[in-house]
């Protein structure tokens, strides 16, 4: 008989690290692509320096804005089912009895601990409210700070990762070798980055990768083609 302790590996993900990867994925993707279709069509890093700040800093707030929508919704639409569920305990009491008995039915439990385990949850509102609101909904409360902490976490991480594909025309002169810099950087941490958020996702980690850095690879080149064909 096997008596080695078993040890099981799960994802061990947060809001925080999702609202991180939404940030920096696309933080690195579209300034990367604003940047190399303007080296297509501008002979002055200057301009890129600018466009892409400006991009940055509206990218951010947009998707900060957006992180800070969808926490205040997933707030408001936790608020407004636990106010559903108190009315329904309070003038509904015993389809709500009867749904609280079929969720110990459905686990197994016998007709008289299904009565029992149904009586004495009831006994309190708000206790009862929030086991229906988890076991009956699959809802958890969410933080209430969670939409600042999403905008903030989201928005940050996107001005880094914007900041990595535009550095580069920072320090030369020619935006066909900012694009060689950038391209190179940017290319390798969109590596890197996509190696371990598969590997936080469960999938292969280096097709994973692989993936990623040709989305920005395909997405930049687009820009870039497109630039010089209306410059041409």
């Amino acid at each position: 008989m096997d008596t080695a302790p078993h040890h099981e590996e799960h994802l061990k993900s947060s809001d925080a690290i999702r609202d991180i990867v939404i940030g920096m994925s696309d933080g690195l993707t579209v300034p990367f692509a604003l940047a190399a279709g303007l080296s297509g069509a501008v002979d002055s890093t200057h301009i890129i320096v600018i466009a892409g700040i400006a991009e940055i800093a509206a990218g951010s707030i947009a998707m900060g804005l957006g992180g800070y929508l969808a926490g205040k919704t997933e707030q408001d639409h936790y608020n407004s089912e636990v106010r559903r569920e108190y009315y329904e305990v309070e003038n509904l009491r015993n389809n709500e009895l009867e749904e609280t008995k079929e969720f110990f039915a459905n686990i197994g439990l016998s007709e008289d601990l299904q009565n029992r385990a149904t009586e004495e949850i009831s006994k309190d509102k708000k206790q009862w409210v929030d086991f229906m609101m988890k076991y009956e909904l699959g809802l958890e409360k969410p933080d209430p700070k969670r939409a600042t902490k999403s905008a903030l976490n989201i928005g940050l991480s996107y001005v880094v990762g914007g900041l990595v594909p535009l550095s580069p025309y920072f320090f030369v002169e020619l935006p066909e070798d900012g694009l060689k810099i950038s391209a190179a950087v940017t290319l390798l941490c969109l590596f890197v980055f996509g190696f371990f958020k598969s590997k936080m996702t469960g999938v292969n980690a280096w097709s994973g990768a692989l993936r990623v850095m040709l989305i920005g690879a395909v997405a930049a080149a687009a820009a870039f083609g497109v630039a010089k064909l209306f410059e041409g």
